[in-house]
């Protein structure tokens, strides 16, 4: 049992995978305040639902009374982390990355409290000043090869003989960089990251105990999946964005909604701050009444994403529609131009461009088969042409829904 706060909540709500020194964290933790960081490269401008888990525990960590630090990779982004990847990121412009850093900064700042000691910091405020030769004389000696060609996510690479740069091959030597850093800089102790980060927080880990001979530790949360094992973070239209410029509050709280009953209780622990006593309760509910359970999810979660009065609107506009079958305000919409409309633009395409669906191949699956309607009427026809209208209501299936306007 642990006795810290913080390591015992985090436990409870199903955080911890696995925990370096388990026993001497939980001491620290007891002791008093300790620093702690997740890191967020920047591969776009938003963060999506796949983030959340770091997110919540960087949350639950300052909720205790500790400092957390949101590490931006503003230097590692351009090399992109290979863990688990089936091929090389997309190399990006300096320019990309830094509009990518203010939209993700956005999303961070409603999850944590950065007027209260909490803080975020770029790891290219160090990276872009580091010499080659320096780095590899004073930091590449302390890495084995034979060590980094066994963590899983190199050998799954090599297995699959699709290739592994030596520029992503360098990415573990700067994230272990990063964590000696952030120890000197700001007393950091403490590194979590999802279970596929294993192998270089430890390597981080070690790199501090031989340079620095201070002992530091690394937390690990579980990989998420519904379910059914789907991956967390996607939906049928693409990414569950966390800025509402991306996904609208209102689809946002249906993803929640659609949470599959068996996930509800875990859910409800890792992804909102209701007490356990009350998730507890929510959790014992069976039959139609784990809908109302789903309900409260999705308010919960959309709440801490995009603000109480976001999320409620969210949840009476689905009501209105659920009960009464009318498009509500709240809803998502788009519009287009009288002049992009014409004479009409075929069901299929107007589907993707509203993002109910991701590719034309996903719009023209969805109509064959009796998922999309207009007005609550079903499309048979694909290439059927939507003439334009002031408003109409696109539906896929029966809870995605976008009010399509007319400029």
């Amino acid at each position: 049992m642990a006795k810290s706060e913080f390591l015992a909540e985090a436990k409870a709500r199903g955080f911890v995978f696995q925990c370096t020194d388990e026993e001497a964290l939980d001491a620290a933790c007891a002791a008093g305040p300790i620093a702690g960081y997740a890191g967020f490269d920047l591969t776009a401008d938003s963060l999506h639902v796949g983030h959340m888990i770091p997110i919540m525990l960087l949350r639950l960590f300052q909720k205790h009374g500790h400092k957390p630090v949101a590490l931006m990779g503003g230097g590692t982004t351009r090399i992109g982390d290979p863990s688990f990847r089936e091929e090389a990121r997309q190399l990006l412009s300096d320019e990309q990355i830094g509009k990518n850093l203010i939209g993700i900064r956005k999303n961070l700042e409603a999850f944590i409290d950065f007027s209260a000691g909490a803080e975020l910091v770029n790891n290219a405020d160090w990276l872009d000043q580091l010499s080659y030769i320096a780095l590899l004389r004073e930091v590449g000696v302390h890495f084995s090869v034979n060590r980094m060609l066994s963590f899983d996510s190199v050998k799954q690479r090599l297995d699959r003989e699709q290739g592994l740069t030596f520029l992503e091959f360098n990415y573990s030597i700067l994230q272990s960089y990063d964590f000696r850093e952030l120890n000197r800089r700001l007393g950091v102790v403490l590194q979590m990251g999802g279970s596929d980060q294993w192998g270089n927080i430890v390597s981080g880990i070690e790199l501090v105990r031989r340079t620095e001979q201070k002992g530091v530790f690394g937390l690990t949360t579980p990989l998420i999946t519904t379910a059914s094992g789907a991956k967390m973070g996607k939906s049928a239209a693409g990414a569950v964005w966390l800025s509402a410029e991306k996904l609208s509050p209102y689809n946002y709280w249906q993803f929640w909604r659609n949470t599959e009953d068996a996930d509800v209780g875990r859910f409800l622990k890792l992804f909102t701050d209701l007490p356990l006593d009350e998730i507890a309760r929510l959790e014992t509910l069976g039959g139609a009444e784990i809908n109302h359970a789903k309900i409260i999810l999705a308010t919960e979660a959309t709440t801490l994403a995009h603000g109480r009065a976001a999320a409620e609107e969210a949840a009476e506009a689905a009501r209105k529609l659920f009960e009464q079958g009318v498009a509500a305000e709240g809803l998502p919409s788009i519009t287009i131009p009288e002049a992009e409309f014409g004479e009409g633009i075929p069901a299929f395409a107007l589907f993707v461009k509203a993002g109910l669906a991701a590719t034309n191949g996903e719009a023209r699956r969805l109509i064959r088969g009796g998922g999309g309607r207009v007005d609550d009427v079903v499309i048979v026809d694909e290439a059927q042409l939507i003439t334009p209208k002031p408003e109409q209501k696109l539906s896929a299936g029966k809870k995605h829904h976008v009010l399509v306007k007319l400029g």
